[in-house]
């Protein structure tokens, strides 16, 4: 059993604008006695990015991604306008673009879905990373994954972090080829898929995160997420890559902080 109050973690994909006013102060209370030393809270729309922009403002533990969701309707150009200036004017204070993607599990519940036009709003995303020099938080997975690295090879971005990731083996070797990151969620404790991904994924390449307020079966079920279950993350990457607590966890607080190039 791992002693949470030995080692510090960042939690670098939380949606903390989509949890209620009281989960989110009882979150952020609880960070210091939960050795949580900070969050990365991305964004899905322009309301969102304003309400995580505001909440940064009130604790310095956390910090913004700013971006579109892909797994929703598409807003107009005039909207989409607003949302990239939005992420100009408040550009120093943001870690990166994000959550930006494409809809992967919308498709699979509506294959008729036009992809064209979700691939051209990502495009105006991995453009403004690389006008920025911002890193990009990517919601892309199975086969939606090598159209991405197209799209990221193209404008030569290279910290692109893919979260919760899913994919075959030729896209998580070209990845990792490319020196993208990947993040992992609680439900490494009990979905084969993602042992096997952390197995073979570089630990110098990886960062942990809860994807809150996403709920979490095996040992979460019933629990509202939280931070502090990135302890147990840890501890089974830990097992699985057989490298000592203390070093897994030292090396996952240095990647978070050298991909956002942020320090908390």
């Amino acid at each position: 059993m791992v002693n949470i109050n030995s080692y510090r973690v960042i939690d670098a994909h939380i949606h903390l604008d989509l949890y209620d006013y009281e989960e989110q102060e009882r979150i952020i209370e609880s960070l210091e006695e939960s050795s949580v030393e900070g969050l990365v809270s991305v964004s899905f729309h322009l309301e969102s990015c304003m309400k995580n922009f505001e909440i940064s403002k009130r604790n310095p533990r956390i910090r913004s991604a700013f971006g579109f969701h892909p797994e929703q309707s598409l807003v107009s150009e005039a909207e989409l306008d607003k949302l990239i200036s939005f992420i100009r004017r408040n550009n120093r204070d943001m870690v990166a673009i994000g959550e930006v993607g494409l809809p992967y599990y919308t498709r699979m519940e509506n294959p008729s879905l036009l992809i064209e036009p979700y691939i051209e709003c990502l495009k105006s995303f991995i453009q403004l990373s690389s006008e920025l020099r911002k890193p990009i938080v990517l919601h892309s997975v199975y086969d939606d994954a090598p159209v991405v690295c197209d799209l990221l090879e193209r404008e030569s971005v290279e910290r692109a972090h893919f979260h919760w990731f899913k994919g075959d083996a030729k896209t998580i070797q070209r990845m990792q080829a490319n020196g993208y990151y990947i993040s992992v969620t609680p439900d490494l404790l009990y979905e084969k898929e993602i042992q096997k991904l952390v197995n073979s994924y570089p630990l110098s390449q990886m960062m942990v995160e809860t994807d809150g307020p996403w709920r979490f079966e095996g040992p979460f079920t019933g629990k509202m997420t939280h931070p502090v279950f990135i302890h147990k993350v840890v501890e089974k990457i830990s097992t699985i890559k057989r490298t000592p607590l203390r070093e897994v966890y030292e090396q996952l607080y240095i990647n978070t902080e050298n991909f956002f190039k942020c320090t908390w």
